[in-house]
């Protein structure tokens, strides 16, 4: 049955973020000429939105050292837009450099998890967010906010919803930011605390750029997303055969699988705008890319309706079974 919104079917819209999420966290390093090739592969699949790297410290993550490479030598597709993570000013002035389209930093709810994954207090990675967006705000450049354990975090537990909007609320005043990502950063979500928070945030600001971030960590990924629909979001980050993770939360590693999202929300009637076909043939790809299998389950089975070869002897056990 089709989905439809205000008499419209229902677009769901998907921002990928392999390229930089997923790759980010590879021991092998992806050759910059294979990064590049998958990266405009990707913006032939239908996608609107693609994560392409991290402007970070080569020393902190090797696998995006490339990034100025990348971003100044992909092939860009219009109504396509690219973005990139940055971690301060820095980074902001090196991405819009490039020409990013979109800025993205992270902040966590949680102090310990900011610490360990960033090396600053929360204090001090709001005080980056400010520049970064009073920065942004002067190019003319989109800056999203990521905020990390908005649903759990491994080290401090549950994580209130009244802490997860007080941060939304400093996030979306300060100048410059023009969209907030709500982040299941270690996969601690549920569909019940998904579609309260996504409503909650919704209610307080009914105009905002939301996009939602969920690992599939304990098999809850496509439920939470579909909870969120129903709470009323409709833009959602995925992750090319289900790789990534956050480095610093064991056994978190795995975003929601792209592909498999995109299968799933296709045949419940939703619009997503991708080309299933497409995007799987890039997903192949990765395991070669990367020296392991990936978690797409779709990438080992396929899609619903690809069929398989009668078994070896089909016709000689069909003669058998009319003839009894």
């Amino acid at each position: 049955m089709t989905q439809v919104w205000d008499g419209q079917q229902r677009r769901i819209e998907l921002q990928e973020v392999g390229m930089r999420d997923g790759l980010q966290s590879e021991a092998q390093f992806v050759a910059t000429e294979d990064k590049i090739a998958l990266l405009n592969a990707l913006s032939q699949c239908g996608l609107t939105r693609i994560e392409v790297t991290a402007f970070v410290s080569a020393t902190a993550i090797p696998a995006l050292k490339d990034a100025e490479i990348v971003m100044n030598e992909i092939t860009r597709q219009p109504g396509v837009i690219y973005s990139a993570l940055v971690p301060n000013l820095k980074g902001a002035q090196r991405a819009v450099a490039a020409r990013a389209n979109e800025l993205n930093m992270v902040l966590s709810a949680t102090e310990s998890h900011n610490l360990s994954n960033l090396r600053m207090t929360q204090a001090q990675s709001f005080s980056a967010l400010t520049a970064a967006g009073a920065y942004a705000k002067d190019a003319g450049v989109a800056l999203n906010v990521s905020l990390s354990c908005a649903f759990g975090c491994p080290m401090e537990g549950e994580v209130d919803a009244d802490t997860v909007m007080d941060w939304c609320r400093r996030i979306m005043d300060t100048p410059g930011v023009t969209g907030i990502s709500l982040c299941d950063t270690t996969g601690m979500a549920y569909p019940g605390q998904v579609h309260a928070l996504t409503r909650a945030f919704l209610a307080q600001w009914p105009a905002s750029v939301l996009t939602l971030h969920f690992h599939n960590t304990r098999g809850m990924g496509l439920a939470n997303i579909l909870a969120a629909i129903d709470a009323g979001a409709y833009r959602f980050d995925t992750s090319l055969g289900g790789i990534g993770g956050c480095p610093y939360a064991p056994g978190a590693s795995g975003n929601v699988c792209s592909e498999e999202v995109v299968h799933a929300l296709q045949l419940m009637g939703y619009d997503c705008g991708v080309d299933l076909a497409a995007l799987l043939t890039v997903a192949r790809y990765l395991p070669d890319l990367i020296g392991h299998e990936v978690p797409s389950q779709l990438v080992k089975a396929g899609q619903r309706l690809d069929l398989h070869p009668l078994p070896a002897g089909f016709e000689e056990i069909k003669a058998r079974a009319l003839s009894r």
